[in-house]
């Protein structure tokens, strides 16, 4: 299909290789009333699981006007238990009815049994959580009827027996279940730091072929460690190392729809839409 333009429908809800913006509830009103030139939206899967009420009609009238991606944050691919079926049940009624662009969720876990926290836990790197990964993936595509996209977590601390580096497991997983790459380059930053590897070493590892979204956020130092220690924290402008390793992602794997992620000290839309004009114009340039 065609785009019918910016701040309008777009029939098949194809989500552009143009930067977006994670859409949080204070500033739905806003973007009902002034329908602002945004390409496109992100939300939380999860928040929007209630077959009625408010927040999903919400959801309908901006999918009316913008296509969407749906990002999870909760099925925790990488448990050890079953994967959620009433979880995937869930998403499943949703990606029916929103019809989104995109569909993605992370390379974590996040619980166990009727146990559920709410965090993106790290893996580790072994071929047997890699077989895990791969057969979890596989089910939610086989049940959504779609490719999935996974990302890469911000992740502090490591497993002493993981035996693959994670820039490794990311490609071998998407390889293997067939789906694509949602590569937060922050992220990629602050494992690098927090895990002493240079960021390229992961970026040069990613066949551009397997990345379908990149999310750019900002991220917190946490001081009085006797090491520096980031933490993807989301309450900050994109950090001028990040934009470095962004602008050298996209000279390696070209233009990609590229997503403002913000979630605490939520500023006013126009700075979302400051940071996503700053990925407009480093993809414009490349």
């Amino acid at each position: 299909m065609v785009a019918l333009g910016v701040g309008h429908p777009i029939p098949d809800g194809s989500i552009p290789e143009q930067a977006g913006i994670g859409l949080r509830p204070p500033h739905v009103a806003h973007l009902l009333t002034t329908l602002p030139p945004v390409p496109w939206l992100e939300v939380h899967s999860e928040n929007f699981f209630a077959a009625g009420g408010e927040m999903i009609q919400l959801l309908e009238q901006v999918r009316a006007h913008y296509p969407i991606s749906l990002h999870g944050v909760g099925l925790s691919l990488g448990t050890a238990e079953a994967l959620y079926q009433n979880h995937l049940m869930q998403l499943q009624a949703l990606v029916t009815r929103i019809q989104p662009g995109l569909v993605s969720e992370h390379i974590s876990w996040g619980g166990v049994g009727s146990y559920h926290l709410n965090a993106l836990l790290p893996l580790p790197y072994t071929e047997e959580s890699l077989s895990l990964m791969v057969e979890r993936v596989d089910a939610a595509q086989q049940r959504l009827g779609r490719t999935i996209l996974v990302e890469n977590a911000s992740t502090y601390l490591e497993y002493t027996h993981s035996t693959i580096p994670e820039w490794e497991f990311v490609v071998a997983l998407a390889q293997r279940a067939g789906c694509e790459l949602l590569l937060d380059v922050n992220n990629i930053y602050v494992n690098s730091v927090n895990h002493n590897f240079d960021p390229l070493t992961f970026i040069d590892a990613v066949p551009a072929a397997l990345v379908a979204e990149i999310h750019l956020a900002g991220f917190s130092r946490k001081e009085g460690l006797p090491v520096p220690l980031l933490i993807d924290s989301h309450d900050h402008p994109v950090y001028p190392e990040v934009w470095h390793l962004y602008q050298q992602t996209i000279d390696r794997i070209g233009r990609q729809p590229t997503l403002i992620e913000w979630d605490a000290h939520i500023p006013d839309f126009a700075v979302l839409q400051g940071e996503a004009n700053k990925a407009e114009e480093i993809m414009n340039a490349a």
